[in-house]
């Protein structure tokens, strides 16, 4: 597993319909740069409807977009300028699609009267595989040997010219 090192990318676009693709393209690339390919589709999908959601609401159509990578989350979140747009009615049917694709989501004011809208994506793996527990396999090395034993008949009965076995190995 390679480690993660936290990456931050900023970008100001004034919005129009043919600056989304654009956009789109250029936060692909950063993902595919960070080695995040997985999360190219849904974040790239969630900023272009961000930004068509925008340009068809806004006045002011200067906007920032931000993503923090911290290694399991990846955070994109677009911030306008305009103080009259309200996330809650104009955007309502893009924020809807975010909330459904997303690990998690969220809206605010800034002290500048501007509203950040943000979304979350979890880093995957590719591939699951089930942990199956393994049967036990045969080693290849030998076992120990088991110690000799002397049969109990024997210590008790001594030998010819012994007294017995424990005498003759002292």
């Amino acid at each position: 597993m390679k480690t993660a090192v936290p990456c931050y990318y900023h970008l100001d676009v004034d919005v129009s319909p043919e600056r989304a693709g654009q956009v789109r393209r250029i936060l692909a690339a950063h993902l595919r740069h960070w080695s995040l390919e997985n999360l190219v589709e849904p974040v790239c999908r969630g900023a272009e409807m961000l930004l068509r959601a925008i340009d068809e609401h806004a006045t002011d159509k200067h906007i920032s977009i931000e993503m923090w990578w911290n290694g399991q989350h990846l955070i994109t979140a677009v911030g306008g300028h305009d103080r009259d747009l309200r996330p809650d009615q104009d955007l309502r049917g893009c924020l809807e699609h975010i909330a459904e694709t997303s690990d998690g989501w969220g809206c605010c004011a800034i002290g500048t009267g501007s509203t950040v809208i943000w979304f979350s994506q979890r880093a995957r793996a590719g591939e699951r595989v089930p942990l199956v527990p393994t049967a036990p396999e045969p080693s290849l090395r030998e076992g120990l040997q088991v110690p000799r034993t002397v049969p109990v008949a024997a210590l008790a009965a001594p030998a010819d010219g012994a007294d017995g076995v424990l005498e003759g190995a002292r």
